[in-house]
């Protein structure tokens, strides 16, 4: 995993996470004017801390799915990205659905794109949010997030490389496709022949659509363990077997290596080959060439690839590269690698699932360190009397709520004798309050925070909404669903709307809809009537149930 938290990129495994990192510094008397979403006829949005007093979430409606389910920015996406529903209706609203495709048009992955502020565009398209998308035969398509429509399309190359992942190098500006890892079938390597190209990536201007270059990671310049690849913030991030994380500069590659530029729809003869820029049969030319090794930025060892930037100053994260310090959190300057006074962090968790640590996305430099019945936010401050060191201090916690829980290890019967449990609760026990999901969001500036506790047979999840700044308690939100820990769900904030999407076992997914709707008593007294009239409908071919 490697993480830059000015610009809230994150690298965990194979995958690249990247999101835009808003400045959000509302004062909590202070009422936030949102923008409408014009796809959506989303009306502004006025918000004020005062406006969660009077409201609740209700679940309006609910459906289900036999493929996974993806949101986006007040979109629902199922079927492989095929239908497209309204988050924002008290009523499910298709936006589009589109005909069934064969698996080898199945989308592998997709972006959104929204339209940047203050530019002037070649195209009317260009003005509303569109979904870049992948395809399974290396087609990369710009769609209409409104109807689905093919605004755009580019053919990346032939069967000598499957791409797979999409992310952003720059967020809404440029973006990265990866290709999987490639490997010789095994006859060929049975006969001795070497694979040296281990990844292909290609990079786009996006908004008009545009490329930038195609390069190769080869081991015979990166070396034999190298086992991930990404680009993030102009940075080329090479991961290794062994734990170690390299990086090197982007653009100071792409400048000394980099062949001869070419434009999408231009024809070429390059190499013995001729052909259109992005057109089939031919794609995209593998223009970026690294014959010798780049000058290295930085490196550091860490477990399982674990490192994260971000601080002010430049700090790091990293966990010593051992097994014996799993969750165990060294934070150090970039400038010198020297330790943080206060800088080595430990919860001493005895859980199933690890605590984990990131530098907070909201650009305050902060730290978020999230266990099971606990939650860090530190800071970094200069050491008094000494400006050269950086210290770690706490800004705030955020403890579960685990009043009730009675420690049950020594119990005396009604004989008088007393009883010792052999084992002790895990510290993240089902039956005790534990934290699943910490999240910020941008526009509010609100920390959300999602725990369970296991109530018999069921789970009950409940997600709080906290000042950001103090992490004062704002609003708790019920899920009326149960809530099994052992299925995985993501939870989303997005002004007034919660969304919970689940996947259960056997390829089922659920997607829950909350809405914002004013706290009256007679709210409450029609709440408890729906919960016997919600009613099942059929559209699009979908069933959907709703209040």
């Amino acid at each position: 995993m490697l993480m830059f938290c000015r610009t809230g990129t994150c690298v965990r495994g194979i995958e690249l996470l990247v999101s835009a990192i808003h400045t959000c510094n509302h004062q909590c008397e202070k009422t936030v004017p949102l923008p409408a979403d014009a796809a959506d006829n989303r009306q502004p949005f006025y918000f004020s801390y005062q406006s969660l007093e009077s409201t609740k979430f209700k679940n309006v409606w609910t459906t289900h799915s036999a493929s996974p389910i993806a949101y986006e920015r007040g979109r629902i996406y199922l079927d492989n990205y095929r239908c497209c529903i309204s988050s924002i209706a008290q009523e499910p609203r298709i936006l589009y659905q589109k005909p069934k495709c064969s698996e080898s048009e199945k989308i592998e992955d997709a972006l959104l794109l929204e339209c940047p502020l203050g530019e002037m565009l070649p195209n009317p398209s260009d003005y509303k949010p569109s979904l870049i998308v992948l395809t399974a035969q290396n087609w990369l398509l710009r769609l209409s997030a409104d109807c689905g429509e093919i605004l755009e399309k580019v053919y990346l190359a032939g069967s000598c490389c499957k791409f797979r992942y999409l992310s952003w190098d720059t967020p809404q500006e440029v973006m990265v496709v990866k290709s999987a890892q490639n490997k010789l079938p095994a006859e060929a390597r049975q006969a001795g022949i070497q694979q040296s190209v281990l990844f292909h990536l290609a990079v786009f201007q996006v908004l008009p659509l545009s490329f930038i270059g195609m390069l190769e990671i080869n081991k015979k310049i990166f070396g034999n363990s190298v086992t991930d690849v990404a680009i993030s913030n102009g940075i080329l991030i090479v991961m290794y077997s062994m734990g170690l994380v390299r990086l090197y500069n982007f653009q100071a590659i792409s400048e000394q290596f980099m062949e001869r530029p070419f434009d999408l729809g231009s024809e070429f003869n390059w190499n013995g080959e001729v052909g259109v820029v992005g057109k089939y049969p031919f794609g995209l030319p593998c223009n970026i060439k690294i014959t010798d090794t780049p000058p290295l930025l930085f490196e550091a060892s860490s477990l399982e690839n674990a490192f994260q930037i971000g601080g002010f100053p430049w700090h790091y994260i990293i966990t010593p590269n051992k097994k014996k310090h799993r969750g165990v959190f060294y934070i150090c300057s970039l400038k010198d690698n020297a330790l943080a006074k206060n800088g080595i962090q430990d919860m001493k968790c005895c859980s199933l699932e690890p605590d984990w640590i990131y530098f907070h996305p909201d650009m305050s430099g902060r730290i978020i360190h999230v266990g099971p019945n606990l939650i860090k936010v530190l800071k970094l401050k200069e050491v008094e009397n000494n400006t050269d060191q950086i210290e770690i201090a706490e800004d705030f916690i955020i403890t579960a709520n685990r009043e009730n829980c009675v420690n049950n290890s020594v119990t005396v019967t009604s004989s008088g004798r007393v009883v010792k449990k052999r084992i002790n609760l895990l510290d993240d026990d089902p039956e005790q309050e534990t934290f699943k999901i910490v999240d910020y969001e941008d526009e509010l500036d609100l920390l959300s925070t999602v725990a369970v506790t296991e109530i018999g047979a069921d789970g009950r999840a409940h997600l709080d909404l906290r000042c950001n700044e103090h992490g004062i308690l704002l609003k708790s939100i019920p899920l009326r669903e149960s809530w099994d820990v052992t299925y995985s769900h993501e939870v989303y904030f997005d002004r007034d709307i919660v969304l919970h999407i689940e996947q259960k076992p056997n390829r089922k997914f659920s997607c829950y809809v909350y809405q914002m709707v004013c706290d009256t008593a007679k709210e409450d007294e029609c709440s408890r009537r729906e919960r016997t009239e919600r009613v099942s409908c059929k559209k699009g071919g979908r069933i959907f149930e709703y209040t």
